[in-house]
């Protein structure tokens, strides 16, 4: 039976799956990357599995995760959502992907893609962290708190320093694998 990170419940097929197929995984679609900026932002306060669960109404409700339909969102679409039990409605949460997008677009127009912006901060090139237990891994670094303070100067909301390194963790800028897991060989080669 294959090692996983301590975090992953084994048993909960929807959480192994995004272990195992996604998380950490180099990401460098802008469509991607905006829907993890998204979805970690939702998860602020809840539980990851809470997400997965709504992902698939996340997407219909956040037309795919287009940034561009995001960012034209009004406030009775915003309304809208806030009627939808399939997502967090949550008002700021909402109210925050529709602010994000607007950035997230202003971004891809100065960079050429939020890739480009996004993966700057590590030169093109994962970071491999070498945690050998879950205890290890911290809630934010430097890093984290670098991309988090370049992201709320610009306007963005709900990308404090813990959630990016969620989102950092996530797109794989960083293999926080723990070095038992059999993604971290994985992601490492």
């Amino acid at each position: 039976m294959k090692k996983h990170c301590a975090w992953v419940n084994p048993e909960n097929s929807l959480m192994r799956e995004y272990h195992d197929t996604e998380w950490g995984v180099p990401v460098h679609d802008d469509i991607r990357l905006f829907e993890m900026l998204i979805l970690e932002g939702a998860q602020a306060g809840l539980s990851w599995d809470t997400i997965l669960k709504k992902r698939r109404n996340y997407r219909e409700a956040f037309e795919k995760f287009d940034p561009v339909k995001v960012a034209a969102f009004s406030e009775e679409k915003i309304r809208e959502l806030l009627q939808d039990n399939g997502i967090v409605r949550n008002r700021l949460k909402i109210q925050s992907a529709v602010k994000n997008a607007r950035v997230f677009r202003e971004i891809q127009h100065q960079y050429g893609s939020f890739d480009t912006f996004i993966w700057k901060f590590v030169d093109g090139n994962p970071i491999d962290r070498h945690f050998a237990v879950l205890d290890e891994i911290p809630t934010k670094d430097e890093l984290s708190e670098r991309i988090s303070r370049d992201l709320k100067k610009r306007g963005m909301s709900f990308v404090g320093p813990t959630i990016i390194y969620a989102y950092i963790q996530a797109i794989g800028l960083i293999n926080s694998h723990t070095t038992d897991c059999f993604r971290y060989r994985e992601l490492k080669a």
